[in-house]
């Protein structure tokens, strides 16, 4: 055994935060998510020929489990902004990559 993992608060660079926005999260921005994540786990970017219906459905599962959360979840938070949360992490890049 290797150990417990240590949550560090961050995630997958490629995997964007949903909840909140305003307009909500679309269709497609949940599905991007789900892709991600499962080819985070899966260790592949495109499944090999007899993989591929095993890695369709494991990203529709997942998909529709994560529109389930965001529709699901409430704050009294305010909605972001998508275009300034943009902003915001052009610049951290931008910082990163000097």
């Amino acid at each position: 055994m290797i150990g417990p993992l240590i949550y560090r608060g961050t995630m997958c660079r490629n995997i964007r935060q949903l909840h909140n926005f305003e307009p909500p999260a679309s269709d497609q921005e949940v599905r991007d998510a789900a892709l991600q994540f499962v080819r985070k786990v899966s260790g592949s970017r495109a499944p090999s020929q007899v993989n591929r219906q095993v890695f369709d459905t494991a990203v529709d599962t997942i998909a529709a489990a994560t529109r389930v959360l965001v529709d699901g979840l409430t704050t009294t938070a305010a909605p972001k902004n998508r275009e300034a949360e943009a902003a915001r992490a052009r610049a951290r890049a931008a910082k990163r990559y000097v």
